[in-house]
């Protein structure tokens, strides 16, 4: 059923957050609840997305776990997905990694790229799990083909630093690439570096400032600070035809991404 080293930003794990929408929306809580009880798994799993998140509802980890857990069981990839993560971060119930990867597992069996990408970081840092790093980027693969952009990172950072796969710098700039055009932060402080350096594509220092700029746009606390340095300390390297061309280059990117699009390039500095 369906429903490294200092200077990179890390592979992650992905916290899905997921919204109740379409039809439930139109449900008052009480017809939602009177459905869970009826045995309904998507009920159930829309019932505990609603106290996981707090809508219309005092928020409560323990009672999303208890109607995941019994969508989970009739095999809602998603339910078992949601479980695995309050499992993870012991939200709710006491945190244990083997049975938040025994849940991942089914989901990612399944083909559900977000749990496919917390399995392939409990591989990769061993957590809950005998670390395989090899088995990590076989999930993140899996995901990543699937378009999901936090696998796609993953997926790159692996190439970046040459774990689980051999060290392909153009393979980490490919992935990291498919990431940053979704608007993954950490994609594209990765993608900057890659930039900024010459790692798997011609040094291109424009480039760079442009990618440190997006990060700082979407970006808090310490990865704001490490955007904003980095890009204030490319710019200053930028001779003035290089800053007269990084409006027009922003632009264009904007105009095929709008979704991400950075509206005023002066603005972020």
């Amino acid at each position: 059923m369906t429903r490294g080293p200092a200077h990179l930003l890390a592979t992650a794990v992905l916290i899905a957050g997921t919204s109740v929408v379409g039809a439930t929306q139109q449900e008052s809580l009480k017809t939602l609840q009177a459905k869970a009880e009826q045995g309904d798994a998507e009920a159930q799993y829309d019932l505990g997305i609603l106290y996981r998140q707090g809508q219309g509802v005092v928020p409560d980890d323990a009672e999303a776990a208890k109607w995941f857990r019994v969508a989970a069981d009739q095999g809602l990839d998603q339910a078992q997905n949601s479980l695995a993560i309050l499992y993870m971060t012991g939200s709710g119930l006491r945190r244990n990694f083997v049975e938040a990867a025994r849940l991942f597992r089914l989901a990612a069996e399944n083909g559900l790229a977000d749990a496919q990408t917390s399995l392939g970081y409990l591989y990769f840092t061993g957590h809950g799990v005998i670390k395989d790093q090899a088995e990590a980027v076989r999930w993140y693969q899996l995901a990543a083909d699937q378009g999901l952009s936090q696998a796609q990172f993953n997926l790159g950072y692996a190439y970046d630093v040459g774990q689980g796969v051999p060290q392909d710098y153009v393979q980490a700039f490919n992935w990291y690439r498919l990431g940053a055009e979704q608007g993954l932060a950490g994609a594209q402080y990765n993608l900057g570096l890659m930039y900024e350096t010459g790692k798997g594509v011609v040094q291109d220092e424009v480039q760079a400032y442009l990618w440190f700029t997006r990060t700082a746009s979407r970006s808090t606390n310490e990865q704001l600070a490490r955007a904003i340095k980095k890009r204030d300390d490319i710019y200053e390297q930028l001779t003035v035809a290089q800053r007269a061309e990084s409006p027009r280059l922003a632009q264009e990117w904007n105009e095929a991404h709008p979704r991400w699009a950075i509206t005023d390039l002066e603005a972020t500095r």
